[in-house]
C-alpha cells in the first residue's frame, strides 16, 4: 500500500500524518492509529500498510508534533536506557496529552470527512502503550463517530488521574477490545474491565503472554505470534463495527 504523507490542521499547529489507503475501488471504512511513545517510525507505517491491506484506509498522525521535527529514537534505547527514556518522555510524551490529543481528533476526523476514497461517518481506533488509553479516551470524547476501539499494551488505563480512561467509560458507545501484556499493571486492567462492565459497553478483555510493546516489529519485546493475534483481533472487532 502506498503511503500518502498529508498535513492535517489543528487548533495547535499543523500534525503531520500518514494515510494508508487500500487498493479497492470503493470507499473504504476508515480507522486511526495512535502511536506509541516510541514516535512515527518505518515500524508503524508497517502496522498502516497490514490493515489498509485488510480494506481499512488507516490514519496515523504524529502525536509528538508540537515537539518540532525529531527522528524516533531506538527502542532497544527506550527499552534499557533509563535516562534516555526520561528525556524522551520528558521532551515529548509530555506533549500528547489526553487534552491535547483529543482536540487533535476532532481535526483528525475532519481530515477523513473530506477524502473521497475513504468513508469516516463511523470511525474505528486503535492504540499501542500510551496510544492505548488515547483510543479509548477518543471512544469517550467521539462517541458518535467512534464505533470501535482497540488498546494493545495501553499505559496508564486506569489511575487515579482525574483524566483517566476508566473514568470516561460511561461515554463509551463503541465496542472494546483491550489486550495487555502480562507485564502491565493487572490491578489497572481490572479496573478498566470493571468500569467498561458497570457502564454496560460491549468489551472484551484479554491479558496477552508477551510483553509490554509486543505489537511493532522493532521493539526488543516484539512477539510475532501475539503480534499476528492483535492483527486478527482488529480484523473481528472492525469487521463487526465498521461497515463493509
Amino acid at each position: 500500500m502506498a503511503r500518502i504523507v498529508v498535513d492535517i490542521a489543528t487548533d495547535d499547529g499543523v500534525c503531520p500524518a500518514s494515510l494508508f489507503v487500500p487498493n479497492t475501488p470503493v470507499a473504504a471504512p476508515a480507522v486511526i492509529i495512535y502511536m506509541d511513545g516510541v514516535g512515527i517510525r518505518r515500524a508503524l507505517f508497517d502496522m498502516g500498510e497490514r490493515l489498509a491491506h485488510d480494506g481499512y484506509a488507516v490514519l496515523l498522525p504524529d502525536l509528538f508534533y508540537r515537539a518540532g521535527p525529531y527522528t524516533a529514537p531506538s527502542p532497544v534505547t527506550l527499552f534499557s536506557d533509563l535516562e534516555a527514556r526520561a528525556k524522551w518522555a520528558g521532551a515529548y510524551i509530555a506533549t500528547a496529552t489526553q487534552a491535547n490529543i483529543m482536540r487533535d481528533t476532532a481535526a483528525f476526523l475532519t481530515f477523513l470527512d473530506g477524502r473521497t476514497e475513504l468513508r469516516a461517518a463511523q470511525v474505528g481506533v486503535t492504540g499501542y502503550c500510551m496510544g492505548g488509553s488515547l483510543a479509548l479516551a477518543a471512544a469517550a470524547f467521539y462517541p458518535d463517530r467512534i464505533v470501535a476501539a482497540a488498546s494493545f499494551h495501553g499505559g496508564r488505563l486506569a489511575t487515579d488521574d482525574p483524566a483517566s480512561p476508566h473514568l470516561l467509560a460511561p461515554q463509551i458507545k463503541a465496542r472494546v477490545y483491550i489486550a495487555a501484556a502480562d507485564n502491565d499493571p493487572a490491578d489497572q486492567t481490572e479496573r478498566m474491565d470493571k468500569a467498561l462492565t458497570d457502564a454496560g459497553v460491549a468489551h472484551e478483555t484479554h491479558v496477552y503472554p508477551a510483553k509490554h510493546g509486543f505489537v511493532p516489529n522493532d521493539t526488543p519485546v516484539h512477539d510475532p505470534e501475539q503480534a499476528e493475534r492483535h492483527y486478527l483481533a482488529l480484523r473481528e472487532l472492525f469487521g463487526a463495527t465498521l461497515p463493509a
